[in-house]
C-alpha cells in the first residue's frame, strides 16, 4: 500500500470516528433541548393545572418564571459537571447528565395537579425543572467540549456546529410533538392529558441515549485523570500552566487563578448571542401568540419550520468560519443584530399573516446563526483541556443564567404592562457589548490553539474512563492539528 493511499485510508478513519464520537455526543443533547423547550411549548395547556388554576395569564407568567428558574440551576450543573468532566472524563459526565435529565422529565410525565396535592404540585414542578436546569447546564459545556476534541482539526467549525443542531433540533422535536397532538387531540384533551405525552417521550428517549453513550470514545489523557486524583506520577503537564495545571484539573482555584480573563471573554461573548437566540427561538412564540394574535395552531407550524431551517443550515454556517474564521462571523451577527432586531421585532408585532410572520423570524434566526454555529468550537479554544469543560460551561451558564434565560419572562412581563417594544432594546443594548468583545477581545490571528496543543498522542485511560480507540482519534487529531493552523480569527 503507497504512502499517499495509507493516509487517505488513515483520514477516512479519522472522519469517521469523528462523525460517530460526535452523533454520540449531541444525541443526549438532542434531547436534554427537547425535554427544556417541550416545557416552554407546551406551558400554555398545563401552566392552570400547576400555577393558578383561576387567572391563566398570570399562570402562563408564572409558568415561565419557573422556566426561567432552570436557568438559575446552570451555572450550579456547569460548575459540577465540569469539573466532573475534567476530572472523571468527558463520557462519564455526559452519561450522568442525561439520566438525571431522563429522572426531571419522567417526574413531569406523572405529576399530579392543583386539585389533586395542592401546593406540592407546584413545588414539584419547581423541583423537576431545576433538576432539569441541573443536568443541561452540564450538558452543554460538556459536549461542546467533547465535540470540539473528537473533530478533525479541519473541520472543526463544521463538527463542533452539530452542538445547536442538536440543540436546535431539540426545539424542532419539541414543536413537531405539539403540531402532531394539536392535529390529533382536541383542545380540551390537551389540557387534560396530552401535554403529559412528550415528557414521557423524553423520559424514554433518555434511556436509549444512555445507552448509546456507554460506547464513546474518551477525550482527556490518563494523566489528567491521575492528577484529579492526586497521583504522584501525574508528571508534569503539557501547554501552559506547568505543574499546577496537572495537579489541579477542573477546579476553580485553576479556573479564575490562571484563565479568568477567557472565563470572562465566554460571558460576555455569550450575553448578545444567548438573549438573541432565546428571543427568536422561545418567546417569539408567546409573543406571536398574545402580541400578533396569530392562532396557537399557526404560530407552531410557523416555528417548526423557521427552526427547520436554521437547524440543517449550521454545518454550512459550521464550515463557513473553517474558511473565513470564527471572529470575522461573530462580527457579522453583532453588526446585523445590532441593526435589525428592533425592526424586526416591531415588524412582527404588527403582522397577522402567518407566512409573513415565518420570513421575519427566519431572518431573525439566520442573524443569530453566526453566532450559534460557531459557540461551541469558540469558546473551547479559549480553554486548556484541563479547565475546558468547566471553563466553557460555567462562563455560558453565568451568562445564560443572567441574560438568555429571562428573556421569555421579561418579554412577557413588558408586553403586560404595555412595554413590549423595551425588550427589543435590551436585546439590542446586549447584542452591541458583545460586539465589543468580539471586536477588541478575540484574537485577529492565532496559529495554534489549545486544542492543537492538547490533542497530543495519550495512553487510554483505564477503569472505562477512556479506551484504545480514544487513543488513536486524539492521535489523529494531532496529526491533522500539525498541519493545519486554527482559525479562530
Amino acid at each position: 500500500m503507497s504512502i499517499a493511499h495509507q493516509g487517505s485510508a488513515g483520514s477516512a478513519a479519522r472522519t469517521r470516528r469523528a462523525i460517530a464520537n460526535t452523533l454520540k455526543g449531541s444525541a443526549g443533547n438532542l434531547i436534554e433541548w427537547y425535554d427544556l423547550y417541550v416545557y416552554a411549548a407546551f406551558s400554555a395547556y398545563f401552566a392552570t393545572y400547576f400555577f393558578n388554576s383561576k387567572d391563566p395569564a398570570q399562570a402562563q407568567i408564572d409558568a415561565y418564571l419557573t422556566f426561567a428558574l432552570t436557568f438559575l440551576m446552570r451555572p450550579v450543573g456547569s460548575w459540577f459537571f465540569g469539573r466532573y468532566a475534567d476530572r472523571n472524563g468527558r463520557r462519564a459526565a455526559l452519561t450522568l447528565s442525561v439520566s438525571l435529565m431522563g429522572v426531571g422529565s419522567l417526574l413531569v410525565a406523572v405529576l399530579p395537579g392543583l386539585a389533586q396535592i395542592g401546593v406540592w404540585s407546584t413545588v414539584l414542578m419547581y423541583l423537576s425543572r431545576l433538576l432539569q436546569g441541573f443536568s443541561v447546564g452540564g450538558e452543554y459545556g460538556t459536549a461542546a467540549t467533547y465535540m470540539s476534541e473528537v473533530a478533525t482539526s479541519k473541520r472543526r467549525g463544521f463538527f463542533s456546529s452539530f452542538q445547536y443542531v442538536t440543540l436546535v433540533g431539540g426545539q424542532v422535536l419539541a414543536l413537531l410533538t405539539l403540531v402532531v397532538l394539536q392535529s390529533t387531540l382536541g383542545e380540551a384533551d390537551l389540557k387534560a392529558w396530552g401535554w403529559r405525552v412528550p415528557f414521557a417521550i423524553g423520559a424514554v428517549a433518555a434511556l436509549i441515549v444512555l445507552w448509546l453513550r456507554r460506547t464513546m470514545d474518551e477525550t482527556i489523557s490518563k494523566e489528567q485523570v491521575a492528577a484529579a486524583k492526586g497521583s504522584a506520577s501525574a508528571a508534569a503537564a503539557r501547554g501552559e500552566g506547568g505543574e499546577f495545571e496537572a495537579v489541579e484539573p477542573g477546579t476553580l482555584k485553576l479556573l479564575f487563578t490562571k484563565h479568568w480573563k477567557p472565563f470572562v471573554v465566554v460571558v460576555f461573548l455569550t450575553m448578545g448571542g444567548t438573549c438573541a437566540f432565546y428571543l427568536y427561538t422561545t418567546y417569539i412564540l408567546s409573543f406571536m401568540n398574545n402580541v400578533s394574535h396569530i392562532p396557537k395552531t399557526q404560530t407552531s407550524v410557523i416555528n417548526f419550520w423557521a427552526l427547520f431551517v436554521y437547524m440543517i443550515l449550521h454545518p454550512l454556517f459550521g464550515l463557513l468560519s473553517d474558511r473565513i474564521g470564527r471572529k470575522l462571523q461573530l462580527i457579522v451577527f453583532g453588526v446585523l443584530g445590532a441593526i435589525f432586531t428592533w425592526p424586526i421585532m416591531s415588524t412582527l408585532a404588527g403582522v397577522k399573516d402567518p407566512v409573513i410572520a415565518f420570513w421575519l423570524m427566519l431572518a431573525g434566526l439566520l442573524i443569530v446563526i453566526n453566532y450559534t454555529s460557531i459557540s461551541a468550537i469558540v469558546k473551547a479554544e479559549l480553554f486548556p483541556a484541563s479547565v475546558r469543560a468547566l471553563g466553557v460551561g460555567l462562563g455560558y451558564a453565568v451568562a445564560n443564567s443572567l441574560f438568555g434565560g429571562t428573556v421569555p419572562f421579561i418579554g412577557e412581563w413588558l408586553s403586560s404592562a404595555g412595554h413590549k417594544e423595551w425588550l427589543f432594546t435590551y436585546v439590542t443594548i446586549t447584542i452591541v457589548i458583545s460586539l465589543v468583545v468580539y471586536i477588541f477581545f478575540l484574537p485577529s490571528k492565532q496559529k495554534e490553539t489549545h486544542l492543537d496543543r492538547d490533542l497530543t498522542p495519550v495512553d487510554p485511560v483505564d477503569a472505562g474512563v477512556g479506551s484504545a480507540p480514544a487513543a488513536a482519534s486524539a492521535s489523529a487529531s494531532a496529526d491533522d492539528a500539525g498541519h493545519s493552523p486554527s482559525r479562530l480569527g
